[in-house]
């Protein structure tokens, strides 16, 4: 590493070591940093997880409510064909008894 560092043009500059008590202090103020980054991306990734659920859900939600509109529109279209079947049969019996009666009336009078 060292070559490639001299052969790329830089030079390390000498640094004089830390005495035991700055270097303490830097690894605590270090680790203070570390911990207080991963409590706020712990915090980060917890948030995303219950956004994430929550969308999830009212997906669901939404989902089983068009299913259900869609199962109701279903029944009253087999509830309108129905009453049209039976509007339609009745219309014709209603008309065949209706001539009939005129039928029966007729030769009577």
């Amino acid at each position: 590493m060292r070559t490639k560092m001299r052969l790329l043009g830089f030079r390390g500059a000498a640094v004089k070591p830390l005495n035991e008590e700055a270097a303490a202090e830097l690894g605590a103020e270090l680790l203070g940093e570390a911990l207080v980054f991963g409590v706020g991306g712990l915090c980060l990734y917890l948030e995303y997880l219950r956004q994430a659920g929550q969308s999830r859900r009212r997906e669901e939600h939404l989902e089983q409510t068009l299913s259900d509109l869609r199962q109701g529109l279903e029944r009253l279209q087999r509830d309108l064909d129905e009453l049209r079947a039976q509007g339609h049969a009745q219309g014709s019996s209603g008309n065949a008894q209706a001539l009939t009666a005129a039928a029966g009336a007729g030769p009577a009078s």
